[in-house]
C-alpha cells in the first residue's frame, strides 16, 4: 500500500466562486500509478468546500442561487461581530470540506455528469490549497 499527496494552489474571486479542479485530480491519480485504492479531496479552511456536480452553466447557477437562499449574506448572525462571513462558515458547513473518489484500474471512479469543484464562500478573493490523498496499491 501506498500514500501519495500533493498539493493544488490557486486564487478564487470571492463569494460562491466554483473553481473545477477535475482535471487536476484526474492528472494526480494517472500520474500517481495506483491501480485501485481512494483518492481523497480535501480543502484546509473554514470557508471553502469541496463539491461533485455537474458542469453546466445554468445549474452552476442554480446552485449559487441555493446557496444564497438557503443561507443569505444579509441576515444578522452572532459571528458577524468579529468579521462579515458567518453566512460563509455556514454554507461551507452545509457543502462539506472533503469528498473521496474510487479509483479503479488506474482510473478515477466518478459519474459522467460529475466534475469535481472547489467552491469559494468566503466574502473576498482568496489564495487557496486543496489537498489531494491517494492510499491505495
Amino acid at each position: 500500500m501506498v500514500v501519495i499527496s500533493k498539493e493544488l494552489r490557486f486564487s478564487t474571486k470571492g463569494e460562491i466562486d466554483l473553481v473545477d479542479i477535475t482535471r487536476e485530480v484526474e492528472k494526480f491519480v494517472e500520474e500517481s500509478n495506483v491501480k485501485n485504492g481512494i483518492v481523497l479531496v480535501f480543502v484546509p479552511g473554514a470557508t471553502g468546500a469541496i463539491v461533485a456536480i455537474e458542469h453546466e452553466e445554468g445549474l452552476l447557477e442554480d446552485f449559487k442561487r441555493f446557496l444564497r437562499e438557503v443561507i443569505p449574506r444579509e441576515r444578522s448572525y452572532l459571528h458577524n461581530r468579529f468579521d462579515d462571513n458567518a453566512h460563509s462558515h455556514l454554507r461551507a458547513t452545509l457543502l462539506g470540506p472533503s469528498l473521496a473518489f474510487p479509483i479503479i484500474d488506474g482510473r478515477l471512479v466518478r459519474g459522467t455528469w460529475q466534475q469535481i469543484f472547489f467552491v469559494e464562500l468566503d466574502t473576498r478573493p482568496r489564495s487557496r490549497r486543496v489537498i489531494l490523498q491517494i492510499v491505495g496499491e
